[in-house]
């Protein structure tokens, strides 16, 4: 369903607050994004503090990245278009730099993190119940977009939670800004959980 700009604006200028009150986005790391149209993506420019966006730190880009509007893209503008591209019913794209995340993606080098038995895990598209395990993927970060982006492709189909990249941070959608926050809210409390099981007993 297309969203005007406004409200697009409006929706990512409070996601990014939502994001900052809950230590998801220190300095001017993480990006928002919501789609527009099947063409056009409305996304958070480069460089602004995600607690203290304003409108015009909210830029359009086509569906390959490129600036339909005033403002610099970020880098990881094409891990967005990427989702929307895969995934047709993705209308909104959260990524955050949490502490959980970014430690127990330091912390493994397994191809996945694991998540079973947690209420929680209904948070995620296709889950009933509690009573299953979802598989989060890890990748090795990248500054080459265009290789990051090969090396998950194949991987997409598998990521009902999103995915993390190792010391960077997670990646995830949703059809609509609010059930992307609640997606990224349920994923940053199963990684805070996660890191709580590997602390040592006092």
């Amino acid at each position: 369903m297309a969203i005007g700009l406004a409200q697009a604006k409006a929706d990512i200028i409070r996601a990014g607050q939502r994001m900052d009150a809950r230590g998801w986005v220190p300095a001017t790391a993480g990006n928002i994004s919501l789609r527009l149209a099947p063409n056009r993506i409305a996304i958070t420019a480069s460089g602004f503090h995600k607690g203290f966006l304003t409108a015009e730190a909210v830029m359009q880009v086509d569906d390959t990245g490129a600036p339909l509007s005033p403002g610099r893209p970020s880098a990881e503008t094409l891990l967005h278009c990427q989702i929307y591209t895969s995934f047709p019913t993705a209308g909104a794209v959260l990524h955050g730099h949490s502490v959980a995340g970014t430690v127990l993606s330091m912390a493994t080098a397994a191809p996945v993190l694991r998540f079973s038995g947690y209420e929680l895990l209904k948070a995620f598209a296709g889950q009933a119940t509690h009573d299953t395990s979802l598989d989060l993927p890890l990748v090795d970060n990248d500054q080459d977009m265009t290789r990051l982006a090969g090396v998950l492709a194949p991987l997409l189909p598998g990521c009902a939670m999103g995915y993390l990249i190792r010391g960077h941070g997670a990646y995830v959608w949703g059809p609509d800004m609010d059930s992307a926050l609640a997606r990224l809210e349920a994923l940053e409390f199963l990684l805070a959980c996660a890191l709580e099981t590997r602390r040592p007993s006092p």
